[in-house]
């Protein structure tokens, strides 16, 4: 979607509110991500040269829409656009927010600004993961309720998520995917000292040289959250569950609990 096109669909909206119009249209995918204040962030990230093209959507859910797009020297990126008027949305999250010096100062009954503090937030923990040398999308650049990325796929397809790929490989493939999800937990909780908080085989992407990804970074919460042992919990029993029940691998709970109990007890955050 080029920037002349993003006008006429901002003109056209703002022309259709300002009549009151509410046509079915209004309540399809499009119309309930690109709302008249996320038009204008789009145009601005490709007036400030963040973005120079978008594409179509590459990944649909609740709460969000991925679209591959192309930046200025033509590379490709992930544009997750967060809606902002999904209440569910809102009330799921708390439990995320709840303790979270980071959201202090968000209005918590205005529902937009949740929103666009979210996606700052994911924002905010793609780059301190970055960081610290998790595998995770580059992050570019985040403005309102949109956040841009690094896209982890090419011109034709996302590479897949583990839940998707895993039938396709053989034992041994499993078991080293395995071990690459383990080392990206330890090195989420060690070296960047978060909490995914929603670490399975739904958010690992496998590339096609048998590398991983870990994606939706959002509600990653840091060590001193109030539920971060009860999040991290979880986290490892999705791990051990996919790949003991899914993958069919013969492996133990303590060895991915041993994988980050040691830096816990350092930090002081386990006795």
């Amino acid at each position: 979607m080029r920037i002349d096109e993003l006008d006429r669909a901002l003109r056209e909206k703002t022309r259709r509110w300002e009549k009151r119009e509410r046509d079915e249209d209004q309540f399809k995918v499009v119309e309930e991500v690109f709302d008249t204040a996320t038009v204008k962030t789009v145009i601005e990230l490709i007036r400030r040269r963040v973005l120079k093209k978008l594409n179509g959507v590459v990944s649909a859910g609740k709460e969000s829409r991925v679209y591959l797009a192309y930046g200025p020297s033509n590379e490709l990126l992930a544009v997750k656009i967060y809606l902002t008027s999904t209440a569910e949305f809102r009330k799921s999250i708390y439990k995320y927010i709840i303790g979270d010096p980071r959201f202090e100062n968000v209005k918590i009954k205005d529902t937009r600004s949740l929103i666009i503090a979210w996606a700052h937030k994911e924002f905010r923990n793609l780059k301190r993961m970055w960081e610290a040398g998790v595998k995770v999308p580059r992050p570019v650049a985040c403005l309102n309720n949109v956040l841009v990325m690094e896209f982890l796929g090419d011109s034709d397809s996302r590479h897949p998520l583990l839940v998707e790929a895993y039938k396709e490989l053989s034992r041994e493939e499993l078991e080293h995917v395995f071990k690459l999800a383990c080392d990206e937990l330890e090195k989420i909780v060690c070296k960047a000292e978060l909490v995914h908080g929603d670490y399975s085989e739904y958010n690992i992407v496998v590339k096609p040289d048998l590398d991983i990804a870990v994606i939706d970074v959002s509600q990653a919460v840091e060590l001193s959250h109030p539920n971060a042992l009860e999040f991290l919990q979880r986290d490892v029993e999705n791990i051990y569950r996919f790949f003991v029940k899914e993958a069919k691998l013969d492996i133990r709970r303590e060895y991915i609990w041993g994988r980050v109990e040691p830096c816990l007890r350092e930090k002081g955050i386990l006795y």
